[in-house]
Order: C-alpha cells, then sequence, then structure tokens
C-alpha cells in the first residue's frame, strides 16, 4: 500500500481500525521545535468519536504513545513516530462483509486489489480511524508553522442543503481562525450549527447519511511557495487531501464556478496594500501558476454521505457468486465531515510545512 507521502517532510501512516494499534511517522522534521503536548491532547479531542451526538458511539481515549523523535519536549531531529491503541473494537459485526462487500465501501476494491487478504474488520487500512495518527502529525506541524505566522482554520460550510456563510476571500484574520479552531462545532454563523445538526439527526433517525463541504483557509504564507508543474500548491494539498477517506472532489478560490465566467471576471486585479502586492478579489484562491500568491490559501473539500447506513442494501455474494442483501449494524458517524474538520487542517499544514521547507531549507527557523 502507498501510505506514505511528503518530500521534505515525510509522512507515512500504518495500522488497521480493529488492529492493536495505529500510528504515524513523520521523518524530517526540524530539530529543537518545541512541542505543547496538550495542544496535541485537544486536537485530537476535536476529532476523537463518542464526542458529540453527531458523532458514533466507538470510544477511543486518542492518547499518542511517543515512540521516538522527542527529547524532553521538543524534536530532536530523529523520525517522529507515535501510536495510537486501538481498544473500543466490535469486529465481529463485520464478518459477513468477508464475502459480502458493502456499497460505498472498499470490500470489494480492496479484495480484488489484495487477492482476499484485505482486513475488512472496520474497513481495516481503508477506515476513517486512520485519521487519528493524520490529525497527530498535524497538530505538530501546525505548532511549527504557527510560530511563522501561518495559521490553519476550517469550517463546515455546507451539510446536505443547510449551508454556512463562506471565508472573505480577501480578509480573513489568522486569530479568527485559531479562534474557529476552539469551537466544538466549528461553523462561523452561530445559527447555522442548530439547522446542521438537525439535518445530521434526521439523517441518523431515518437509518440514512449525509455529505458536506468544508471550507478550508491559510493565512500567513509569503508569496513564491511551490513549484510547477506537477510540483504546484494545488497538486500537492489535492494529493494528501485526497488521503482522506470519504473526501470525493476538491475546489481552490473560485472553484468550479469560474467555468462559468468571463476572463474580465475571473481575474484579480493587483495592487499594492502596506507595501507589498496584493489582489484586490481572491478569485484565484491564494495560488497562481502553483505557486502562492501570497494571498490567503482558500478550499473546498467535499465528502460523501457516510456510506455505513442501516437500510437493507442490495450487493453481492463474492462466494456464491449470487445476488445479496446486507443491512449494516454497529456504530457509524451519520456525517463524517463533522470530525473531518480538523483532519483537513491537520493535512493541510503537513502539506504546508512541506512546501515552507522546500522554499526556505530544512532549518525554517
Amino acid at each position: 500500500m502507498s501510505s506514505t507521502w511528503g518530500e521534505k517532510v515525510k509522512l507515512s501512516i500504518f495500522g488497521e481500525s480493529h488492529g492493536a494499534a495505529i500510528g504515524v511517522t513523520i521523518d524530517g522534521l526540524p530539530a529543537g521545535e518545541l512541542i505543547d503536548f496538550d495542544e496535541i491532547a485537544f486536537q485530537m479531542s476535536r476529532r476523537a468519536p463518542g464526542n458529540d451526538p453527531t458523532s458514533t458511539s466507538r470510544k477511543e481515549l486518542d492518547i499518542p504513545e511517543i515512540l521516538s523523535g522527542i527529547f524532553g519536549n521538543s524534536t530532536n531531529g530523529a523520525p517522529l513516530c507515535a501510536i495510537i491503541r486501538n481498544n473500543d473494537t466490535h469486529s465481529e459485526n463485520y464478518e459477513q462483509f468477508s464475502r459480502i462487500p458493502r456499497p460505498g465501501h472498499a470490500d470489494y476494491t480492496s479484495f480484488i486489489r489484495y487477492k482476499g487478504h484485505n482486513d475488512y474488520h472496520g474497513g481495516g487500512h481503508f477506515s476513517g480511524r486512520l485519521t487519528a495518527p493524520m490529525v497527530f502529525a498535524g497538530a505538530v506541524c501546525r505548532q511549527i508553522l504557527s510560530r511563522h505566522g501561518v495559521e490553519i482554520g476550517a469550517h463546515l460550510l455546507s451539510v446536505a442543503e443547510v449551508s454556512d456563510e463562506s471565508f472573505n476571500e480577501v480578509n480573513i484574520d489568522g486569530n479568527a481562525l485559531k479562534e474557529l479552531t476552539r469551537r466544538p462545532f466549528p461553523v462561523l454563523l452561530p445559527q447555522t450549527e442548530e439547522h446542521m445538526r438537525g439535518t445530521i439527526e434526521k439523517a441518523k433517525n431515518a437509518g440514512d447519511s449525509v455529505g458536506a463541504v468544508i471550507e478550508c483557509a491559510v493565512t500567513g504564507l509569503p508569496a513564491g511557495i511551490g513549484d510547477p508543474i506537477f510540483g504546484g500548491v494545488e497538486n500537492k494539498l489535492s494529493s494528501i487531501i485526497f488521503g482522506i477517506p470519504a473526501v470525493k472532489g476538491l475546489e481552490f478560490g473560485a472553484g468550479f464556478s469560474v467555468a462559468s465566467m468571463r476572463g474580465s471576471e475571473n481575474n484579480d486585479p493587483f495592487l499594492f496594500k502596506d507595501g507589498c502586492v496584493k489582489t484586490l478579489t481572491n478569485r484565484h484562491g491564494g495560488i497562481l501558476g502553483g505557486i502562492t500568491s501570497g494571498m490567503p490559501i482558500i478550499f473546498r473539500a467535499a465528502f460523501k454521505p457516510t456510506p455505513s447506513i442501516f437500510l437493507v442494501q442490495q450487493s453481492v455474494d463474492l462466494e456464491t457468486s449470487e445476488p445479496a442483501s446486507l443491512q449494516i449494524h454497529g456504530r457509524h458517524d451519520p456525517c463524517v465531515a463533522v470530525r473531518a474538520v480538523p483532519v483537513v487542517e491537520a493535512l493541510t499544514a503537513v502539506c504546508i510545512i512541506d512546501l515552507y521547507m522546500g522554499a526556505f531549507g530544512n532549518d525554517i527557523r
């Protein structure tokens, strides 16, 4: 499996949903970076299951155990490796999926790809459970970036038909992004939370699920980071964000709406502001030619509805080659995007520090 990402900072995710532990190795971090473990615990709690009514009832403490890479409270230059123990697993709920694949899951495709040797319990290595070590990695990287004035924040832009307001494409305050990450239900408009929660609860009560869109912003990056043609910021962010299970689409700046614009509408005029070159608007989402422009990076990730629903679904029996039906039992999020907000932020942080070090060298301090 290809579960390693990065050039200057390399991320390797390992483990399975119902295995003994899941974990991550981060190679290439600068030495001497002080790490706030209380902040790591907070970021982990944002993603952890069982902490919100919209979440699965699976309870995991998600306490990372550091195996290497930290001396005292600082990075020591060695690969940083951490594991997270799995405790609350109900593997018996998954036995039927060894031969009857769940619609919308990777059961069938992984069965074919790995010739039946895939671990199907809880989705194995394809599970959203693997986003926990991603959040740990991001919690480390975002602390380093914050010392350089780079802040990252995301919110639920929409859940099904309910929408929040979008980020201001030009003026995004880094401190406001930090405050946003402290909200238990990350939306910009407080009244949106009630409507989104109601929509999720309605789908849950019907045995169904809903999809969502997460909008993410990065502030404080200077112009000039990124490389054409295949090393651009959009390229790198896309490759890592699509590592999150359930992500099905990504757009930057004005995104797909540019297809209906004229060039005169889409182009962002340049101007001088506070002695720096800026743009009057930010339909380019902070990236031109794969390179940062100095404007906020803004992108949106579309998450599909949770495929684990409790309605009877049509499938096939891989042993008998006959039609089959199945009904999923267990504990699942009716909207995975709620807990995916810190995951998007985390992998964005990993990507940005990799790009940052590519532009400014290994010792970014």
